[in-house]
């Protein structure tokens, strides 16, 4: 798997069938390999499931007595994760323990309920979440990454409920940002209607946001079989900082959890560290 920079976009099996017809063979085994990675992956998410039912254990920071050394931590903001739809916090175990070992400052995981049904009250509830975090660390602002429907979650948060002021990078992994066409026969649960292109709430993201300070980073995948069409997993906005990274040979679930993604993550918070400096504040350049 490699991940690179912005791509055209374009759907996979439509272009090969188009210029590479007999190469459709390849394609199928890239994706049977990333179906099966998937698979795999969801069969150790349902053991560790029940791990992640209720909301972490928030222990106090231990006093480090003088003249002991201290291990380097990263300058930026905590870090914030907030899983995907019928999910919870214990899908990023992996990634929790590679920001950690990078020398992240604080990494949290938040859980919403799963019988949400509006990401507008979700966003206000995860906005109550950030300010909480804000106040207890004594920062100014936090770097979030979010799985899929947590990534647009977020994202209204951010540009259309004032988070911008608390975010200071939004990564998104696999989000809808402008709707999905999958699995029609869920449009029962009114959030999967919310995530259906042309939905109140697409079209609410998809206004003009002047000024907005939060720089957004997101990873697609060419395979993931829950974006339809694949660019709806791209930030596209006139009005906002967004960079698009296209992953390769990976599905939606091996997203939070692929250590080439992971990697990926962690440069984009050293960017983010680097551009603004020792500085913590609100101040933008």
């Amino acid at each position: 798997m490699k991940v690179t920079g912005v791509v055209p976009l374009f759907s996979p099996y439509t272009y090969c069938r188009r210029l590479w017809p007999g190469k459709l063979a390849g394609l199928s085994v890239t994706l049977l390999k990333a179906t099966a990675l998937d698979a795999a992956i969801l069969a150790g998410h349902v053991l560790l499931y029940p791990t992640g039912l209720f909301q972490e254990r928030l222990a106090p920071a231990a006093a480090v007595p003088d003249g002991t050394a201290r291990l380097p931590v990263r300058p930026g903001p905590p870090v914030v994760l907030l899983h995907g739809f019928i999910d919870n916090r214990s899908v990023f175990v992996l990634l929790r323990r590679s920001l950690a070992q990078h020398g992240g400052q604080r990494v949290e995981s938040l859980n919403y309920s799963p019988l949400t049904c509006d990401i507008r009250t979700a966003a206000e509830l995860f906005g109550r979440h950030v300010e909480e975090i804000c106040e207890r660390t004594g920062s100014d602002r936090v770097d979030i990454v979010g799985h899929s429907l947590g990534g647009l979650i977020a994202r209204y948060y951010v540009q259309c409920m004032g988070g911008d002021l608390r975010v200071r990078t939004l990564i998104t992994l696999g989000t809808p940002h402008s709707g999905t066409r999958v699995a029609p026969l869920a449009d029962a649960h009114p959030i999967v209607r919310q995530m259906r292109p042309g939905s109140q709430v697409i079209e609410e993201l998809g206004r003009p946001a002047p000024g907005c300070r939060t720089r957004f980073v997101s990873f697609w995948s060419d395979l993931d079989p829950l974006m339809d069409p694949l660019e709806t997993a791209c930030l596209e906005h006139p009005d906002l900082d967004a960079h698009n990274i296209r992953v390769t040979g990976i599905g939606h679930l091996a997203l939070p959890v692929h250590p080439a993604v992971a990697a990926g993550i962690r440069e984009a918070l050293d960017f983010a560290d680097a551009k603004e400096g020792p500085a913590n504040g609100l101040t933008v350049a």
